[in-house]
């Protein structure tokens, strides 16, 4: 399986999360950037999730259903389940729609894994898929994939 690039102006890969994209901030979520991914691409997805959460894997943010024409996100997309020209956003850990950016308890820092994946499916997926119903779904329709890795502690 082939990687394409995935970036932020925000934060670079292994670095610090800004405060203003997580839960002591505005909890924006942040601007992202992608390199071209492959001509069998029909749909992208998106998967924020926190492997040190204490009682396990946490996600903060489901996004789908997203155009292969699409090579970036804007800063800030609002937490409603439809967003024209982006996508469609599922439920997070919060049981929230949309972003909700790091928030862990204070102590050691967190990892935050940006995964997004290029699929060969249409983006017809039902609304409202939570990160381990649309594993599922996507699972054999993955064509590449990319990642950013961000960290962030509160103090």
């Amino acid at each position: 399986m082939a990687n394409f690039p995935l970036s932020s102006p925000a934060f670079s890969d292994g670095d610090w999360i800004p405060a203003k994209h997580t839960c002591d901030g505005a909890n924006l979520s942040p601007v992202l950037h992608w390199g071209i991914v492959t001509n069998a691409t029909h749909s992208l997805a998106l998967i924020v999730e926190d492997p040190d959460a204490p009682f396990g894997l946490f996600v903060h943010w489901v996004l789908y259903n997203m155009s292969s024409s699409l090579s970036e996100l804007p800063e800030g997309l609002p937490q409603m389940p439809g967003i024209r020209g982006i996508g469609t956003q599922g439920t997070n850990g919060f049981q929230r729609v949309g972003y909700n950016g790091p928030c862990p308890p204070r102590g050691a820092a967190h990892r935050y894994f940006f995964k997004l994946y290029a699929l060969d499916q249409e983006p017809t997926l039902p609304s409202d898929l939570t990160a381990d119903r649309l594993s599922k779904m996507i699972q054999g329709h993955i064509l590449s994939e990319a990642q950013l890795m961000g960290k962030y502690q509160r103090k």
